[in-house]
């Protein structure tokens, strides 16, 4: 029989049971140290941790099982603010915040900061326009909430389209990184590996739910967040800058300005596409000037602006039991997202060196091809076609323009290339997989529940039965989930640029109609609809236009330095411009509806719909 977890005593005891289950994953941690030390070999450690980790999120997936709709959709609105924040965290820290990120600084240096500064500044426009009025509506979704406050089946029909084109974008960055850490796991080719990633995420989200995906995603913060912080302790202390090196590694940055222009001569080769999308230079010297600045503000603006607009993290304050507790919510979640946020630079920046320092016995650049060559962290990542040597000039000797690798794997490849036992590279792996996975499970529901709930339910079939709508969602999660890891597998992008696509698409089609539909009662259905129909149709028209300028004609060179990581700043122009035309050319909203919008715009109180 199912745990209620909902009860009283469950929810005092929450500080308990996640301790337990703190201590007792690492036990299994200190275990899997053992078995390294008495001979067991690493691939084998490395599966040994994905299969437990899978196991204990399946275990609590069973545990929370529900067939109650309230509690499917919003995890029956009991979440204590902390572990609501935790589980927010979890669901915002994805395989991009995780895998990727790193890697990104890694490669380029502080151009990909605006990642970091734009989805923390995110939760500021989270915290005050969006997440305690969306809570006191009393809507369970995003479509919900901009169906029910314009009105129509149209409305809360474009904003299901534009829900589903921005999260099934996300989507295929979280199976990508399941992917690259099941193609390492079980040395497969990553086409194989999406899949076998994809099972993984789907035993969640299939189980309950909300609610399963909730006290999940709690104890995969738990494991994402040690996995992440332990290579850093260990390398800083092996580098010289103590315990702490989030407030020490400047001169780390230093060391790596210094060597960079020494180790990078008289190197010419061209990089390999092995298969890959992109496979990418050790070194690369990153843009200066007006232009650079001007593309770091705007990267920042449309990671701030995309992460207010995201429906998978704006569904997780409908599950708070107050107005107030949504707020507090979005304050636990800033918390936690920072002790990975912070780390980040120190990660990128203790790896580099590992891997460039000539006084770092692990380094590689300066030695022989065919020595470096022979190491196995070079030879495994390889083998999946996610690192490449590229003799350049001939001379036998590795400089750092003749190593290519996908940027992705730096923090899943830092233990190994620090030397470190391989049981730290199987906690990191699993710390990807749980990062991953939560924000992969939040994103399937999104999507399903909208199909199901808003589109189904409230459009097509208002008489279908409970039981009905739950299997009209999990057939969706499996359909939705599929269709992911295909596109995952075409490797049309890496990580970090499929997710800034998917916060362009939200906040051209979805940001204005939110925060107006708070904040302008004057907003009607017609612009409503005008908003997210023009700004997705804009924002998709500028996205192709930039990635294929010879098949779509009149766009000779992005607009203002505006690539496609940033075609979002296009597409909500767009969306402003055309909401607030057609808003004060057509007649404005009911009296009723007005009143609800002041009423909403307090803080505190009870909800205006309830459950319903």
């Amino acid at each position: 029989m199912a745990m209620q977890w909902e009860g009283k005593s469950f929810m005092e005891n929450l500080p308990k049971i996640y301790g337990i289950y703190t201590g007792g994953f690492l036990a299994f941690f200190a275990a899997m140290a053992v078995l390294e030390r008495f001979g067991v070999g690493a691939d084998t450690i490395g599966i040994l941790f994905l299969m437990f980790t899978l196991v204990i999120y399946a275990f609590i997936g069973v545990l929370s099982r529900t067939m109650a709709v309230d509690a499917y959709y919003v995890a029956g609105r009991s979440v204590p603010p902390v572990f609501n924040g935790m589980a927010t965290a979890a669901d915002w820290m994805s395989g991009a915040s995780f895998v990727a990120m790193a890697g990104g600084i890694f490669m380029s240096g502080y151009p990909y900061m605006a990642f970091i500064v734009g989805w923390t500044g995110g939760y500021i426009l989270v915290a005050t326009l969006m997440a305690p009025y969306l809570r006191k509506f009393g809507c369970y979704t995003v479509p919900d909430f901009i169906g029910t406050r314009y009105g129509g089946k149209l409305t809360r029909f474009c904003a299901i389209v534009v829900l589903v084109v921005a999260s099934f974008t996300y989507v295929t960055a979280q199976i990508t990184a399941t992917g690259t850490i099941a193609a390492r796991a079980f040395q497969i080719p990553f086409e194989a590996g999406v899949w076998l990633g994809l099972a993984g995420i789907l035993v969640c989200s299939m189980l309950g739910g909300m609610r399963a995906v909730t006290w999940t995603q709690v104890a995969q913060y738990i494991v994402l967040i040690v996995a992440y912080l332990i290579p850093i302790f260990w390398m800083s202390i092996v580098q010289g800058f103590g315990p702490l090196p989030h407030l020490s590694y400047g001169g780390g940055v230093q060391r790596i300005m210094e060597l960079e222009p020494v180790i990078g001569v008289g190197t010419a080769a061209v990089a390999p596409q092995a298969g890959l999308a992109v496979l990418t230079k050790l070194h690369a010297t990153p843009a200066e000037g007006a232009l650079a600045a001007w593309q770091f503000v705007t990267l920042v603006a449309c990671m701030m602006i995309g992460t207010a607009s995201l429906p998978h993290i704006l569904m997780r304050y409908f599950t708070t039991p107050s107005v107030r507790d949504a707020r507090s919510s979005v304050a636990w979640s800033l918390f936690f997202i920072f002790l990975l946020y912070f780390s980040a630079p120190a990660l990128a920046t203790l790896s580099k060196l590992q891997m460039i320092d000539p006084e770092l016995a692990t380094s590689i650049i300066g030695k022989s091809i065919e020595e470096v060559s022979k190491l196995q962290w070079i030879q495994k990542w390889g083998a999946i076609g996610l690192l490449k040597i590229v003799d350049g000039n001939s001379d036998g000797i590795l400089q750092i323009n003749e190593f290519f690798l996908n940027a992705d794997i730096i923090v899943l490849a830092t233990p190994e290339m620090a030397g470190l036992p391989y049981v730290i590279s199987g906690l990191v792996a699993a710390g990807g997989m749980a990062a991953a996975m939560s924000t992969a499970d939040g994103l399937l529901l999104a999507m399903a529940n909208a199909l199901s709930h808003d589109l189904y339910y409230k459009i097509i079939d208002p008489k279908a039965e409970t039981k009905k709508r739950l299997m009209t969602a999990r057939v969706l999660l499996l359909v939705i989930g599929a269709a992911g890891a295909l596109v995952a597998s075409m490797k049309l992008t890496g990580i970090l640029g499929a997710v800034a696509w998917a916060f362009c698409f939200a906040m051209s089609g979805l940001f204005f109609p939110l925060v107006l539909g708070v904040w302008w009662k004057r907003a009607n259905r017609a612009g409503a609809i005008a908003g997210m129909v023009v700004g997705l149709g804009v924002g998709w028209w500028y996205l192709l236009a930039v990635r294929n300028p010879k098949e779509w004609y009149g766009l000779a060179q992005p607009w203002l330095g505006l690539d496609h990581l940033r075609f979002g700043i296009v597409g909500i122009v767009a969306s402003l411009i055309a909401m607030v035309v057609v808003t004060l050319l057509t007649a404005a909203p009911d009296e009723e509806t007005q009143r609800m919008v002041d009423e909403v715009r307090i803080p505190r109180g009870k909800t205006i719909l309830g459950t319903h």
